[in-house]
């Protein structure tokens, strides 16, 4: 079942193939966690809004398009960015109700005039590093960089997915990453890594680079 499309499996479950229901949420669970967590932060609320999501696919699952049917790819982006959206929506509800947002960015003000000397820190500390510092950008950067670098997505997924124009996806991936990469440097230039953080010209730190810390 692994192997079938996500439209195959769609019309699967509303025929009352439960495994397949299992399968969707098998294939989709890893990469709406992501989106979630990186609007929401760590704690338990970003799960529950997954949990929501899928209640949401099981209550209401989406119709595939008459011209998507029967392409593999153009089924998979349809209700992946069905996913991404109702996951965003979610989350921007609880951002809304609870106030996490604000709370958030004070909190990281206090993290940031207590966190000392950023070279010290270890080796082994690094891709934590690489997490925290992306946890303290903007919402908005720190979302569609984790669409890019960890789900791979397109730019042209990521706009619809956000409702952003493509450009504005693109200045927010190259505003976070050169945010990051200045965050990041003293990090990677004390372990004397190649490529890494921001080279003398002020190049924003290599996708890759961040892409293989994070995963």
């Amino acid at each position: 079942m692994t192997n079938q499309s996500d439209g195959h499996l769609l019309r699967a479950f509303r025929s009352g193939d439960r495994g397949a229901f299992t399968a969707l949420v098998t294939r989709h669970e890893s990469a709406l966690l992501r989106h979630a967590r990186a609007l929401l932060g760590e704690g338990s609320a970003y799960e529950d809004v997954v949990q929501e999501v899928f209640l949401k696919l099981a209550q209401v699952p989406p119709e595939v398009p008459p011209e998507c049917n029967g392409d593999v790819e153009l089924e998979r982006l349809h209700l992946t960015a069905w996913l991404h959206k109702v996951t965003r929506n979610a989350c921007m509800d609880v951002m809304r109700s609870e106030a996490r947002r604000k709370k958030r960015e004070h909190d990281v003000a206090n993290d940031d005039a207590q966190a000392g000397d950023f070279g010290a820190v270890e080796l082994g500390d690094t891709r934590a590093a690489v997490r925290r510092e992306l946890a303290k950008l903007p919402v908005d950067q720190r979302e569609v960089l984790v669409l890019r670098l960890l789900d791979e997505r397109s730019y042209k997924e990521i706009a619809e997915i956000t409702g952003k124009k493509i450009g504005t996806v693109g200045w927010l991936i190259s505003v976070g990453l050169k945010e990051l990469g200045t965050r990041l440097e003293p990090l990677m230039s004390g372990e004397k890594r190649p490529g890494a953080g921001l080279d003398r010209a002020g190049s924003p730190m290599r996708l890759d680079v961040v892409q293989g810390e994070l995963s």
